[in-house]
């Protein structure tokens, strides 16, 4: 530790705030070595005193004088410390809302600079040809998505109405075409049935003679 050292000095010739800063933690490390060795001191006297209270009164007393002279000393150097340390709080303070400060003034005039180039009339007219942009950009897709010089476009609706009506005419006519009688021989009755069947063996043989008769003659 050097509290001699050559400081940084501003153009002014004064201390910069870093450098003081640094210098009252010098401080603050030398008082409390200070206050280490005092406390240390104290103990020694005190245990000396209790040593001699009833064998040596005389070195007791001396050994209690030297212990509050340093305990006097002790409160001097506390005393000095606090008030370092509350500097060098207040220093620090000081300086970061310096920095700050400092900070928000170039932000302030980087502000001021970019909006001079910028201009309320000229953001307008750039969001007006972004949205025509994108308007244009928009009707070439469409057109694009959409088969125009292919024909498609002379197709008549109403022909293909037309034309889905008569395809569907033709499938309810094929329907029907296609639906079966029911067999005349279901309505019959049983009994009837196999009386034709008993009658048709006699058909057959009144046909037979019938035609004999007619080769006699």
């Amino acid at each position: 530790m050097n509290l001699f050292r050559t400081s940084n000095k501003d153009k002014t010739g004064s201390v910069s705030v870093p450098d003081a800063i640094q210098k009252l933690r010098d401080i603050e490390l030398l008082l409390q070595k200070k206050q280490d060795f005092l406390e240390t001191k104290i103990k020694k006297e005190e245990n000396l005193a209790r040593r001699h209270a009833k064998t040596n009164k005389t070195l007791a007393l001396q050994a209690l004088r030297r212990k509050k002279r340093y305990e006097t000393y002790l409160q001097q150097v506390d005393g000095t410390l606090t008030t370092v340390e509350m500097q060098r709080e207040t220093l620090e303070g000081a300086h970061t809302d310096k920095l700050v400060v400092e900070s928000m003034k170039v932000a302030s005039q980087a502000l001021k600079t970019a909006n001079k180039k910028l201009n309320v009339d000229e953001v307008h007219n750039v969001m007006d040809d972004l949205a025509e942009e994108r308007d244009k950009a928009l009707e070439v897709s469409e057109a694009i998505s959409k088969p125009v010089g292919f024909g498609f476009d002379d197709i008549d609706e109403d022909d293909l109405l037309k034309e889905l009506e008569e395809m569907e005419q033709e499938e309810v006519d094929q329907q029907l075409l296609n639906v079966e009688l029911p067999s005349t021989s279901q309505d019959v009755p049983a009994s009837t049935s196999k009386r034709k069947e008993r009658d048709r063996p006699r058909d057959d043989d009144e046909a037979e003679l019938a035609a004999m008769g007619q080769w006699a003659s």
